[in-house]
């Protein structure tokens, strides 16, 4: 048996290894130095905040010139690229925190009990709520859960387990593809020419929201499932197989509880994905003060819509229409930002411990 050695550094390599490197606390200084110095000149000197960001950064790029300087060509190479891969995510963080900062600034007043336990029925001016835009948004948003949920995951079954390879799973992966990117307008567009045939012309109904915004859901259902179910180990179906377990129970007690965690994290964000709009039901569901809890009955008013009209016909007094606007605006950011959270959480707790 033969053992190999690991030999260790001479002591004056180890050294000089050691005595061509930058200290391990210099990246964090030149960064604090950097921000501090474009505090003080916002602060204190004629700089804006953009132009004492500007400068900030420029500061920052003293570390690679330090590495060039200190640890070689290739060490001051890598830190460069890691320099400019943070300034790119700092750079994308900017539109996304002023965008939070803008909202809750002016929505973060509007949010108290009356402004969620009040609707707008017989309300100008000051007052009111969004108690009636809230149920709908709610509503219609479960409703086109109900309907995309069990077509997306049986299509996603399908095109997995029964289906792999032939004709009729390319063309459905095809319109699959084809329905991810049709605009939202599209989806408002054939629910009301659906509800049309029925109730004729002027047609605005709750339910059929749910249907244009199930129409937008079911693809990324149906990706979402289609990709956890591919990640099932096909071991596991064997195994079942081998036991003589028939196929659809297989799928039913193998591989559905084993992709379960990120079947319920896919269904979570594509709630999100479409809590938001606002194209499709300012056509099919329509616009109203008033609470109504029935999805197959008159109009109903959701987050997004609420939102577009209080800022768009304000009336007069203006402020107090635009204040409830931005309210408005705030809880659905809050809404999307928790089912962010309660997908990530799902995903944490129900997957594998090896995975978490």
């Amino acid at each position: 048996m033969t053992t190999t050695l690991q030999r260790t550094p001479e002591p004056d390599l180890q050294r000089e290894l050691q005595e061509h490197q930058l200290p391990t606390y210099l990246p964090k200084a030149i960064l604090v130095g950097a921000v501090l110095a474009g505090v003080a000149l916002t602060v204190a000197g004629p700089l804006s905040i953009a132009q004492a960001v500007i400068v900030a950064w420029l500061l920052t790029w003293a570390l690679p010139i330090a590495s060039r300087v200190v640890e070689g060509g290739r060490k001051a190479a890598d830190r460069t690229v890691t320099l400019l891969v943070a300034s790119a995510f700092g750079l994308a963080l900017i539109p996304l925190g002023s965008i939070l900062a803008l909202v809750i600034s002016r929505g973060g007043p509007q949010l108290n009990a009356e402004f969620f336990t009040y609707s707008m029925r017989n309300v100008v001016g000051e007052g009111g709520g969004i108690y009636h835009a809230l149920v709908g948004t709610l509503l219609i948003t479960a409703a086109a859960t109900v309907i995309s949920v069990p077509i997306g995951l049986f299509t996603a079954i399908y095109l997995v387990e029964y289906g792999a390879g032939n004709r009729l799973s390319r063309w459905i992966t095809f319109l699959v593809d084809v329905m991810t990117g049709i605009p939202s307008i599209v989806a408002g567009l054939f629910a009301y020419a659906l509800f049309v045939i029925f109730f004729g012309e002027g047609v605005r109904v709750g339910i059929g929201g749910a249907v244009a915004l199930a129409v937008l859901m079911v693809p990324i259902v149906v990706r979402a499932c289609e990709e956890m179910l591919k990640l099932v180990p096909n071991e596991l179906r064997e195994a079942a197989f081998a036991l003589g377990v028939p196929k659809w129970r297989t799928v039913v007690k193998v591989v559905l509880p084993t992709a379960i965690s990120g079947i319920v994290t896919g269904v979570t964000l594509a709630i999100a994905r479409v809590i938001g709009e606002t194209a499709p039901l300012l056509i099919i569901a329509g616009l109203t003060d008033s609470v109504n809890f029935n999805l197959f009955s008159e109009r109903m008013t959701t987050l997004p819509v609420f939102t577009y009209f209080s800022v768009k016909f304000p009336g007069v007094p203006p402020e107090a229409s635009i204040d409830r606007g931005w309210g408005a605006a705030l809880v659905l950011i809050i809404i999307v930002m928790l089912l962010n959270l309660v997908a990530r959480a799902v995903s944490y707790f129900f997957s594998p411990k090896g995975e978490r």
